[in-house]
């Protein structure tokens, strides 16, 4: 069997997606998916490309943004590992509507319309498993949007850090991208965004150096998102 062919698969297994997948509904999934390498900086796509598939993250950062004619960049969402993107323009059969760059050194699954369209047909469970992650998608970008229409930008800031850290790093952190990228993420200035950080840091709350964050006082740091 092609070695290959295997490592897709595997890799296939461990998607919150395809992880329910019988070794056989992996088999036809596998022969419509390729393997995507992008390293730092990498365009994989670019707004107005045709769209024929969608994207699973299995390591890296990928950037998804749009940029006006005058050059200036707005950051639409920062996918990590396990995570995915396009499937909606893939069902619309729609251009993408934003770029996707990889920020950091990124290896990437590709899965195309054919094989998931095929996969619904034979599998209306499938379908909804699908479905539901186009949901929460969606609940997602609603959340961003109170998020930039209600809440401060501390709130943000502040909400994104406590979000961000994982239960084996405890209070400590690294963020994921360059601190511009992460502040049009929140949808604040690069300016306004270490502003931010100074004074969280000023109160106390977080030391931070580079990329690395530590939260020094994770209740009044609470007591700050809102």
């Amino acid at each position: 069997m092609d070695k290959t062919k295997i490592k897709v698969q595997t890799f296939l297994s461990r998607v919150p997606l395809f992880n329910s997948m019988r070794q056989e509904e992996l088999d036809r999934i596998a022969l419509g998916t390729t393997e995507v390498r992008a390293e730092r900086g990498e365009i994989i796509f670019q707004r107005g490309d045709p769209c024929v598939g969608f994207h699973v993250v299995l390591y890296g950062q990928i950037k998804l943004s749009f940029t006006s004619a005058q050059g200036a960049e707005k950051v639409i969402e920062l996918v990590g590992p396990g995570h995915s993107f396009g499937e909606a323009l893939m069902f619309m059969g729609s251009p993408y509507i934003v770029s996707s760059q990889a920020m950091a050194d990124s290896l990437l699954l590709h899965v195309s319309k054919q094989a998931i369209f095929r996969e619904i047909e034979n599998d209306p469970a499938f379908a909804c498993k699908m479905l539901a992650g186009l949901s929460q998608r969606m609940h997602s970008l609603m959340c961003d949007m109170e998020s930039y229409s209600l809440r401060s930008g501390t709130q943000r800031v502040v909400s994104y850090l406590l979000k961000d850290r994982s239960a084996d790093t405890g209070a400590e952190l690294t963020l994921p991208v360059a601190k511009a990228v992460l502040a049009s993420r929140l949808n604040l200035t690069p300016e306004h965004f270490s502003r931010i950080m100074a004074d969280l840091s000023s109160q106390q709350l977080i030391a931070f150096k580079g990329r690395k964050v530590t939260i020094l006082d994770e209740e009044k740091l609470r007591a700050c998102a809102g």
